[in-house]
């Protein structure tokens, strides 16, 4: 017996308006670098058989994601900075997932308490100085503050999210009226207007433009590995790199992390891949691959990155610095950070 055309048209909507859901396959949509992530997500598929689907997103993860509502073909949503992982769960756009695997392997303060975000690797944000420069070791964020620091430091812009992630932990430990008085207290020690990138404030202490600044660990690694090409391996080989802390805490670190979509199509591929990738194996390729610190404790981080010493993180809630990213943003507006 034949369908009417009637029917056939109410199944062909029904088809578009279904997930993509396909045994053997999970969809991955991130603003992580492909090339970046390629490595493990080969891995995975080898490991499991496994195939991903990966969507890059530079900009507007979470829009696209929401506009794509119970439609949208994404089983796992990947991306860098607490700040982007509290949104996705905010916007409702995250499932919560009890997995005993990950539980294990994530330390409680990495993860969401109800499973709906987990930190894959972090990164810590350090010093790059002028190698001449002694006595460092006990270095604090709250230094950059210091006079003696006076046209001496370089910096991204601080509306760039990882500083405004160290910020919001400023904020968090000091009270509004200490973290302004810092904030205003870094803009003129600057050497330049904070603009750029992290590899940029590297580039501009060798060529003895200023004397100290912040980056993300993992420059460190790209650069000196030489996979940034020859001009950032003399960058990253020309500077020294102090873990800094907080006064009385530890050095301040982001993550990169995934949620499980909330409509994902293929749920139980998408816990699949989120265990494999804090797995032994892929965290040694996240330290490998990326010069990322893996987050399940017993990974050792690649020697370039272990050279710099033990981390000591600091404790602050990321939770609590995704909240106050608003504040922090406003404060660097008040002070006219980068102007």
């Amino acid at each position: 017996m034949s369908l009417s055309r009637t029917a056939l048209s109410v199944l062909g909507l029904l088809a578009l308006a279904a997930p993509a859901r396909a045994e053997g396959e999970v969809n991955l949509y991130t603003t992580r670098e492909p090339g970046l992530i390629r490595p493990l997500l080969d891995a995975f598929t080898k490991a499991s058989g496994v195939k991903v689907n990966t969507v890059f997103v530079d900009k507007g993860l979470a829009e696209r994601v929401a506009a794509e509502g119970a439609r949208s073909a994404a089983d796992v949503v990947m991306t860098v900075d607490i700040g982007n992982l509290i949104e996705l769960v905010d916007r409702d756009l995250a499932q919560p997932v009890r997995s005993p695997v990950l539980e294990a392997a994530i330390p409680a303060t990495l993860r969401d308490s109800e499973g709906r975000w987990f930190a894959l690797s972090t990164r810590a944000r350090v010093a790059y100085a002028d190698p001449d420069l002694r006595d460092l070791a006990g270095l604090t964020y709250e230094d950059l503050a210091d006079p003696k620091w006076k046209g001496k430091v370089c910096l991204r812009s601080g509306q760039h999210p990882y500083n405004t992630a160290l910020i919001a932990a400023y904020l968090i430990k000091h009270g509004e009226a200490k973290t302004e008085a810092w904030l205003r207290g870094v803009k003129d020690n600057l050497a330049r207007k904070a603009a750029g990138g992290d590899r940029d404030v590297a580039r501009d202490i060798v060529a003895d433009l200023c004397d100290v600044g912040l980056g993300n660990s993992y420059y460190v690694g790209l650069m000196r590995s030489g996979r940034g090409g020859p001009e950032q391996k003399k960058w990253g080989e020309g500077i020294q790199v102090v873990l800094p802390t907080f006064q009385g805490g530890g050095t301040h670190v982001n993550v990169s992390g995934a949620v499980v979509a909330k409509s994902a199509p293929n749920r139980d591929n998408a816990v699949k891949l989120l265990e494999y990738l804090v797995s032994d194996d892929a965290q040694g390729l996240y330290a490998k691959a990326d010069y990322e610190y893996p987050v399940k404790p017993g990974v050792a981080a690649d020697p370039l990155l272990a050279a710099l010493g033990p981390l000591k993180v600091d404790t602050t809630s990321l939770v609590e610095i995704a909240r106050n990213r608003k504040a922090a943003s406003l404060l660097v507006d008040k002070v006219g950070f980068d102007r």
